[in-house]
């Protein structure tokens, strides 16, 4: 099992903080939109993009082709709408509550199985960075040493049940992760789930030495924050599709550079999440954004292949009813440069 070590450096901080790593570790808080870079032009057509959390740098491409008037280039004036925690985006595109929408691969798919006709249009983060999270000390060297622990995962998550297929998890005290961690830092035998480009960046702030794996060392890896559309809205507004999706890769591209400008206006659209929390988080995520087939195919690509293979593993967990064909659930025909 792979290792990433963090190893920390900064002195210990008020007990409160504990409070703020809960908080903060979800990216919360209500926020106001920012970041426009000028007032908006005569003939602009009005979009909505509704994230999948709160502001943060995973969504710092769409917010670099705001601030930098790449929307409004191609006509268009984005609203970009917070998620959170009670926020379906899936359900608010299918609504009609919003035009655009951000989700992971295997959430599409699931929806799509519930009756929802969405298609994926490019994939922000090429791997996914959910990992497990565990103390240095723990032992850790492969899955199945899971067994024989606490570990804290959202009951129901894809790769839960994939990892519980792939491996005999029977000695796992499963308990339900709330975004807390002060039962995982007192426990040197726990395990949590994380992102590795947020939650090992609050352990170093707490002097806590973790170290993580990535899920898709299991085989599991979803493409992750996949900006998607509905068929029937793809169908009947192309040309706003079009005119979004150039402004697409020019944000991403864009962020790769100029990170911590645009961090700024996350900031402001956020005030909750930290701008060395945002630094953090836009380095680790490089990779995923930036690496793997994008580094050759440009940000957002999608294949076939990688589609067909989450089909096959959702179908075998019994997550999807039947195995639909990758071409109606993706399309790269609009990642342009």
């Amino acid at each position: 099992m792979g290792k990433k070590q963090i190893t920390s450096k900064m002195r210990w901080l008020p007990a409160g903080f504990v409070l703020l790593v809960t908080l903060a570790a979800c990216g919360g808080g209500e926020s106001e939109e920012s970041g426009t870079a000028g007032a908006e032009s005569e003939g602009t057509e009005e979009a909505t993009l509704v994230l999948n959390w709160f502001p943060k740098s995973q969504m710092g491409g769409f917010y670099a082709a705001k601030s930098q008037g790449y929307f409004e280039e191609n006509g268009l004036n984005v609203e970009i709408q917070p998620g959170g925690p009670e926020v379906s985006t899936i359900q608010m595109v299918a609504a009609g509550d919003a035009e655009f929408g951000l989700a992971h691969a295997d959430q599409l798919l699931m929806a799509r199985n519930q009756g929802m006709d969405l298609v994926a249009l490019g994939a922000s983060l090429q791997n996914s960075p959910q990992a497990f999270m565990y103390h240095a000390d723990a032992g850790m060297d492969g899955f199945e040493d899971l067994n024989g622990r606490k570990v804290y995962v959202e009951a129901g998550i894809p790769y839960w049940e994939y990892l519980k297929s792939q491996y005999d998890l029977s000695g796992v005290e499963q308990l339900t992760y709330t975004g807390e961690y002060t039962q995982f830092m007192s426990d040197h035998q726990s395990v949590s789930q994380s992102f590795v480009t947020s939650e090992p960046y609050f352990m170093e702030r707490q002097d806590v030495d973790v170290e993580t794996t990535l899920i898709s060392e299991s085989g599991y890896d979803p493409y992750n924050v996949v900006l998607f559309v509905t068929r029937d809205y793809l169908e009947n507004n192309e040309a706003m599709v079009e005119n979004f999706m150039q402004a697409y890769r020019p944000g991403w591209n864009y962020y790769e550079d100029n990170y911590e400008e645009v961090n700024e206006v996350i900031h402001e659209a956020n005030e909750n999440i930290a701008p060395e929390e945002l630094k953090f988080e836009s380095e680790q995520q490089h990779d995923f954004v930036y690496g793997g087939a994008a580094e050759e195919n440009g940000v957002g690509h999608m294949t076939t292949e990688r589609w067909q293979e989450l089909i096959d593993q959702l179908y075998e967990l019994d997550l999807l009813d039947e195995q639909v064909e990758p071409e109606k659930v993706f399309t790269t025909e609009y990642l342009t440069e």
